[in-house]
């Protein structure tokens, strides 16, 4: 349900915004399209560590039931909008914002109730299950959203309401807390550098998207380059902060566990790769291939999230058997190879014509899908079962941050390289396919010097892009019956469109491929596997010469001496008095197996 609210709204936009009478492609609202789209990642990449703390301090369980309170309640004022233009507009996004904080609370804290729930060879099944239904959420979304508009723009908000009630009912009744909790005092100036820095950094990068001063993309805008210096510098200050005090918000030598840095690396690398996949995907079957096949404009969006099914898919099979598998055999092939084979499909996505034939484009994206659930379990296994207990729920809120994050990163990363594509091959191709149906120079060659960004979101939303374009001028009530019906038409864009769109898909695909080739070689430096585990059984110590008695865990607590080694931390056993920290570091072992030896 978390997850589904990142892209429900993506498909059912132009439903939303008729529904509240605002055009979100004219200039001045492309801003309140901008943060329908990408404000709860945001809000939901700042706020998974905190929560994830919280969760620590005073229990997971309660803050995890509390997110379903939050995100139902809020499901049901985005539902009852009273207003109509910008201030409908504002309403939505505001009550967005108060969604993204109860999904937060869901996302920071399921990761570490699972791993507090099952022993460590059985936690990469069910992250698994828990990671793939998240991951797959983000594309059931698509298609969820284009089925409930086209009966109800309220609806796509509704239909969290009888989910949202029954999960708050049964987590209440059902879920009990695991974990012990350690109270401590929170960190508020901590948790304000991390917000101002990462909220600036992902606003910047939003923003990028925009037009600014004649060029199509934003990067030049002195706000946004001091978004990125500023929210990077606060950043690198609340790490040195974090170092320097007794209880920070989130343990920073948690990063010297390399299965446990290597882990989040991999995570942010490969959620590079793969977020801004669904919006290239929906824009090329939207924009292109359907039209070309005979949908009209209208409709593309939904068609788009069921012609993509064969990702979802992908992530379905791949998930659970891959979680499953690294419990036996350890995180690391698994996770490596699914980012190699997601690199793979990357290029071979890069070489398909832009009217492709669909088995090979269904492959491809299946394939990508099969990629990315053979990573995402193992992977998210890894990191939880790699940090001690008490730290598992700001664990989980940093790994949530990171793969959130990379998201963020790759919708303005990837249509920023989109719009750069297009802006240097797009403006003569449409102004000469706009003069030979009749419109006149001046508003053909304006037109095409517009900004791609309007024509992008317009393709991604399911608008005609060039009746978008053309009816700010009036012309197409001018022109022949017979041209207005061609550049209108479902042949006309596409066709026009085809060679410069194609142009920057191998731009972007050709980064994407980077980054999961590069998140393989990160994957693949985490070491072996390694467990942090709180309790292990200790077995009988046969006697050596000078005898000593066989000692058991009921009459002695044994005392840990923390080194570090290649994977980060190791432990040196000792008899000590009880009461003492018995947390565990062991590599390469799961927390029931014996170990022998008696001392250091």
């Amino acid at each position: 349900m978390a997850t589904i609210d990142a892209s429900i709204v993506i498909v059912a936009m132009p439903a939303i915004f008729r529904g509240i009478h605002l055009n979100p492609l004219t200039p001045g609202n492309v801003t309140y399209l901008l943060w329908m789209i990408i404000g709860y990642l945001l809000v939901q990449s700042v706020l998974v560590v905190t929560l994830g703390r919280l969760g620590d301090m005073f229990g997971r369980v309660k803050i995890y039931n509390l997110g379903f309170v939050v995100f139902t309640l809020a499901s049901i004022a985005l539902s009852l909008d009273p207003l109509t233009g910008t201030h409908g507009a504002m309403w939505l996004i505001g009550w967005r914002f108060v969604q993204a904080f109860g999904g937060a609370m869901l996302m920071a804290n399921s990761a570490a109730i699972l791993t507090d729930a099952f022993p460590a060879n059985k936690r990469g099944m069910a992250l698994g299950v828990n990671q793939i239904a998240g991951i797959s959420g983000q594309f059931v979304g698509l298609l969820l959203g284009g089925l409930l508009a086209a009966v109800d723009w309220r609806l796509v908000f509704w239909v969290n309401v009888p989910i949202g009630l029954f999960g708050t009912v049964w987590a209440y009744k059902s879920l009990r807390e695991i974990a012990t909790t350690k109270r401590a005092k929170i960190d508020w100036f901590g948790n304000v550098m991390f917000a101002v820095g990462l909220g600036s950094l992902l606003v910047a990068i939003t923003y990028g998207i925009r037009p600014y001063g004649g060029h199509a993309t934003g990067w030049t805008n002195p706000w946004i380059i001091g978004g990125l210096i500023g929210g990077t510098v606060m950043l690198i200050a609340f790490c040195v902060f974090e170092t320097k005090i007794a209880e920070p918000m989130f343990q920073m030598g948690l990063f010297k566990i390399r299965a446990f840095a290597a882990g989040n690396a991999a995570s942010l690398l490969g959620s590079i790769a793969r977020g801004g996949l669904q919006f290239m995907l929906v824009i090329w079957l939207a924009g292109i291939w359907l039209p070309l096949h005979g949908y009209d404009f209208t409709v593309t969006p939904l068609w788009a999230g069921i012609y993509m099914l064969p990702l979802t898919a992908g992530f379905l099979i791949a998930g659970p058997i891959s979680g499953t598998l690294s419990d036996r055999y350890g995180p690391r092939l698994f996770a490596t190879s699914g980012l190699l084979l997601a690199a793979v499909c990357f290029a071979g996505l890069m070489l398909l014509p832009v009217d492709f034939s669909y088995w090979v484009f269904a492959l491809l994206i299946f394939g990508n899908g099969v990629g990315s659930g053979l990573f995402a379990s193992p992977n998210t296994s890894a990191i939880m079962s790699a940090v001690p207990a008490s730290q598992r729920g700001s664990a989980s809120g940093m790994r949530s941050t990171f793969q959130n994050s990379g998201m963020s990163l790759s919708i303005g990363i990837f249509f920023s390289l989109m719009i750069a594509g297009l802006a240097s091959t797009l403006p003569k191709t449409l102004s000469k396919g706009l003069i030979a149906q009749g419109v006149p120079a001046s508003v053909a060659t304006h037109v095409s010097h517009l900004p791609p960004v309007s024509t992008m979101f317009a393709a991604l939303l399911g608008y005609n892009p060039v009746q978008n374009l053309l009816a700010p001028y009036g012309v197409l009530s001018k022109l022949p019956a017979h041209n207005v019906a061609v550049l209108t038409g479902r042949q006309f864009f596409p066709n026009l469109i085809s060679a410069p769109f194609h142009h920057g898909l191998v731009i972007v695909f050709t980064a994407a491929a980077i980054m999961a080739v590069t998140g393989a070689m990160v994957s693949l430096l985490r070491g072996k596997q390694f467990y942090y585990d709180d309790k292990i059984a200790v077995a009988p110590v046969a006697p050596v010469a000078p005898v000593v008695p066989v000692v058991s865990l009921e009459s002695v607590t044994l005392k840990k001496s923390i080194i570090p080694n290649g994977h980060g931390l190791t432990s040196c056993y000792g008899d000590s008095a009880a009461g003492a920290d018995d947390s565990r570091a062991v590599p390469g072992r799961d927390s029931a197996s014996p170990r022998r030896g008696g001392g250091a």
